[in-house]
């Protein structure tokens, strides 16, 4: 974008219509054109040394004075000007037009009878940044308005926040948003399930046949959807899984309707579109956010993963009570249609692909990032040899007992051990959320600081990691010794929020060690997870029925410590798949 500015005055034509060479500088009575470099010592005002004619006005003279300062004002002609200590050439177009021509000659008695106004048009043109001249209509004056002077053209023209907020963080808000419904359409259930038990008559076998059959398609699609991913794109593989889930959760009362197995093929279907979700995330991120904004973008995309579960469990007992049980897959579902609008118009898979994605942005990104063709075949066989692979599979498992034990369990624990009466005390539902959420942007601005200051990426992985392992393990054995329900949540809340370190850790490491193989690698992750959480909640329930809550938390910790070992011994945050 060009700003200019117009400015009329006085000149006196020469009794000669002929042309002037002086100084290199052509002046044929059309226009005069310098270039004058405007970094370090060398700075010069070219409209100054092209300006020849006689001043005759106070007004004439304070306007060519303000052309020969512009060197130490150019922030009042142009908000470019900010960059200009990094650009290495930026060039100064001065373009004069006139009916007359300007003459060096000493001012004659015998032409002071013929004036007329000179056009003056100074043009301003980033050569980096090929920005093209304006087009300026010409200053329509008459004989004897040489006194007054015309500021035009696109001067300190700034354009709106909305269209300067940079493009890469557009695409993780649109993740972060996409798994904030994922998450929303996704506890509904766990509300909307007793109103329908008591309507449909089903037992606590069917209600736990119901919860469960999420887990069969959300196990099927988290290698399938990363080995798409990879192939065709996040965009086109994360749109699909939004609108997939999206339907399943508005259909999802008409199967209710129709029957238990239709209800439980609709909850599986709904398990496909999330599955997909998360490696076709890793997949667009590691195209999109250069290394040193990883930890803190990731962080912020899985925190809507807590804040959906926060809004999930906030909404829903109000839905339900105020229009009934299945307004709630109605409205959470019908969410995703206004998401998906937006993405088709603001996301792309990669920054080549996107026409509208500045230069300077797009020098960042992939300056900072890889960004290479899309996968065509799988190296599994690679992939597989690799221990560091293997850290992330053995470590994903170990966190992810532990998570899911306490978010599955929590309720009960809160109930049983605790004595809450979880109707009146729900906030109790939602803070190891709430805690998870805050502290997982915590972390991620943490390691991207330490990443910037210099440490090594896999030094920051880590400690992260670390903390998500040992801050966890350290609170659960806390557990035993507290005396009051408060010190019982404080330390549950506790074991959460250094959980939430892991995104920063495990979490980033699928784009540190393979940034083509993202979407693969954390399916295969996720899937170990997943198959965690299935077994720990299961194993969870067998260990109450001949223990307690104490031997609970001793196979947790004792899982963290393993995984604690696992990943300081074989991880690493340097690149190992290419």
């Amino acid at each position: 974008m060009s700003h200019c500015f117009v400015l009329a005055g006085n000149s006196y034509r020469s009794q000669k219509d002929s042309s002037l060479q002086r100084g290199g500088i052509s002046v044929s009575g059309v226009s005069v054109t310098r270039y004058g470099n405007l970094i370090g010592k060398e700075r010069v005002s070219r409209c100054q040394r092209a300006m020849h004619c006689r001043i005759d006005s106070p007004l004439e003279e304070s306007v060519f004075k303000q052309i020969r300062t512009f060197d130490n004002k150019r922030e009042l002609f142009s908000p470019l000007s900010r960059r200009s200590n990094r650009c290495s050439n930026f060039k100064l177009k001065a373009c004069i037009k006139s009916h007359s021509y300007l003459s060096s000659a000493p001012f004659s008695s015998s032409n002071a009878g013929q004036r007329k106004v000179n056009k003056f048009r100074a043009c301003y043109k980033s050569e980096d940044n090929d920005i093209g001249e304006p087009k300026i209509d010409r200053l329509q004056s008459t004989e004897g308005t040489g006194e007054a002077i015309l500021l035009e053209g696109n001067l300190n023209q700034i354009s709106p926040w909305w269209k300067q907020f940079p493009k890469r963080w557009v695409i993780v808000l649109l993740c972060f948003t996409a798994f904030l419904l994922c998450n929303m359409d996704r506890v509904n259930m766990s509300i909307a399930i007793l109103p329908m038990s008591q309507e449909f008559n089903w037992n606590s076998t069917t209600v736990g046949l119901i919860q469960s059959s999420f887990f069969w398609g959300y196990l099927l699609t988290q290698i399938v959807g990363g080995i798409w991913a990879d192939k065709v794109g996040g965009k086109l593989v994360l749109g699909f899984g939004v609108v997939w889930w999206s339907i399943a959760t508005v259909l999802t009362p008409i199967a209710a309707k129709l029957g238990l197995p239709y209800l439980l093929v609709m909850r599986a279907f709904m398990g496909i579109g999330e599955g997909v979700a998360m490696p076709a995330m890793n997949n667009i991120l590691s195209k999109w956010v250069p290394v040193s904004e990883r930890s803190r973008s990731l962080a912020l995309v899985y925190s809507g993963m807590y804040l959906g579960s926060v809004t999930g469990l906030a909404f829903s007992p109000f839905l339900i009570n105020k229009f009934g049980w299945p307004s709630v897959f109605y409205s959470f579902g019908s969410l995703g249609s206004i998401w998906f609008a937006l993405w088709l118009r603001k996301a792309y898979s990669t920054p080549k692909d996107d026409p509208d994605l500045g230069v300077e942005e797009k020098r960042l990104i992939l300056g900072g990032s890889v960004s290479k063709e899309p996968v065509t075949v799988i190296p599994w066989k690679l992939i597989l040899s690799k221990a560091p692979v293997w850290a992330l599979i053995i470590s994903h498992f170990c966190h992810n007992w532990g998570t899911f034990i306490l978010l599955t369990w929590m309720p009960t624990y809160y109930n049983q051990v605790l004595k809450f009466n979880l109707t009146e005390s729900g906030l109790l539902c939602v803070l190891p959320w709430l805690t998870m959420a805050i502290f997982a942007n915590i972390g991620g601005w943490i390691a991207d600081t330490l990443v910037s200051k210099g440490l090594s990426i896999t030094t920051v992985r880590k400690i992260m990691q670390s903390i998500g392992f040992l801050g966890p393990a350290f609170f659960l054995t806390q557990l035993s010794h507290v005396t009051t329900p408060a010190m019982a949540v404080l330390c549950m809340s506790c074991s959460q929020g250094c959980d939430a370190f892991s995104q920063s850790g495990l979490y980033s490491n699928h784009q540190d060690i393979g940034p083509r193989y993202a979407g693969v690698l954390l399916g295969l992750s996720n899937t170990a997870g997943v198959l965690a959480g299935v077994f720990g909640t299961a194993a969870t329930g067998y260990i109450l029925q001949r223990g307690s809550w104490n031997d609970v938390f001793k196979v947790s910790v004792v899982l963290y410590l393993i995984g604690t070992l696992v990943w300081n011994i074989f991880s690493t945050g340097e690149k190992i798949l290419d």
